[in-house]
């Protein structure tokens, strides 16, 4: 069977603010509008956050989460859908005392991170791997942590995504697979461009792929300017992509991105102008071992 490269949006994120585009989606009907024109741009899966409709600021609010998600199920069952379990893992020291909490942490107990996991069942949710500086934060996801969130995921059936930023994160993963915490070979992405984490480059890519089981599938992108040429790269690498407004918001330099699904056209392009095809969530579902639909019962 020809070879496919995966495309996955990421429609709205945690860190982008509304105040630097006015085309990120904020409300549930918004992020579901969003997804579903990047499904139709050549998405095959979504990767998704919510926000609260009132203030844009970052939600994990079960019930916008299922707003979303019936949305989708509903409109286009085939699609994949990948939600977020990132929020609850940051912390602020105080500059007094630092074993002190400052505002701005969002420290949760893991369960509550995968609650909406658990109630909504998707096909993937993200799982992120990373201890590591985030500006003058700390995002913290320690082994025991990750391996309380990982149980929840695996008990009700849905893969997990793993987020890896750094080399010290596929490290963890191999230890996790090896004893029995999560199954191999693995479904990862490469998070690269973050500030103090793998940059973007060949070589750094190279090298992270070097440190998962061949047979495991990966995709990569990166953040800001980056975004597009890690399209390139990791297709050319033989990996998935993945791109949207959370990890852009520009379409070329000094040009804002008018929605996903313009995002979404331009890697499309990139993909088959190197010779490649995107593939169908059905092919997706397929080379991810994913259940057939998302159709609601």
């Amino acid at each position: 069977m020809e070879a496919t490269t995966i495309l996955t949006c990421a429609v709205t994120g945690n860190l982008t603010r509304p105040e630097q585009t006015p085309h990120l989606p904020i409300t549930p009907e918004q992020i579901s509008d969003a997804c579903l024109e990047a499904a139709h741009a050549g998405a095959a899966a979504v990767h998704i956050h919510v926000r609260d409709p009132h203030t844009g600021a970052p939600s994990m609010d079960v019930e916008l989460y299922a707003r979303v998600v019936e949305a989708l199920r509903r409109e286009r069952p085939e699609l994949i859908i990948n939600l977020t379990t990132g929020p609850g893992g940051r912390f602020v020291p105080s500059a007094d005392e630092p074993r002190l909490a400052a505002p701005g942490t969002s420290l949760l107990r893991p369960e509550l991170r995968v609650e909406h996991i658990a109630a909504l069942q998707p096909d993937i949710c993200s799982l992120d791997l990373n201890t590591m500086n985030s500006g003058e934060q700390v995002v913290m996801n320690t082994p025991a942590n990750v391996r309380r969130m990982a149980a929840v995921i695996r008990a009700n059936g849905v893969v997990p995504e793993l987020e890896c930023f750094d080399t010290g994160d596929l490290v963890l993963a191999q230890a996790l697979m090896a004893d029995g915490t999560l199954a191999g070979p693995g479904l990862y992405t490469f998070v690269m461009g973050v500030r103090y984490a793998l940059p973007f480059t060949p070589a750094a890519l190279m090298l992270a792929r070097s440190l998962i089981a061949p047979q495991a599938s990966w995709s990569a992108f990166a953040v800001g300017r980056h975004a597009f040429p890690a399209v390139a790269q990791a297709h050319l690498l033989g990996g998935n992509v993945r791109i949207g407004l959370e990890d852009t918001i520009y379409l070329d330099k000094g040009v804002l991105a008018r929605s996903n699904a313009e995002l979404v056209h331009k890697a499309r392009r990139i993909v088959e102008d190197l010779g490649g095809r995107l593939a169908t969530s059905a092919e997706a579902r397929t080379t991810w071992g994913l259940r057939a639909s998302n159709a609601l019962h």
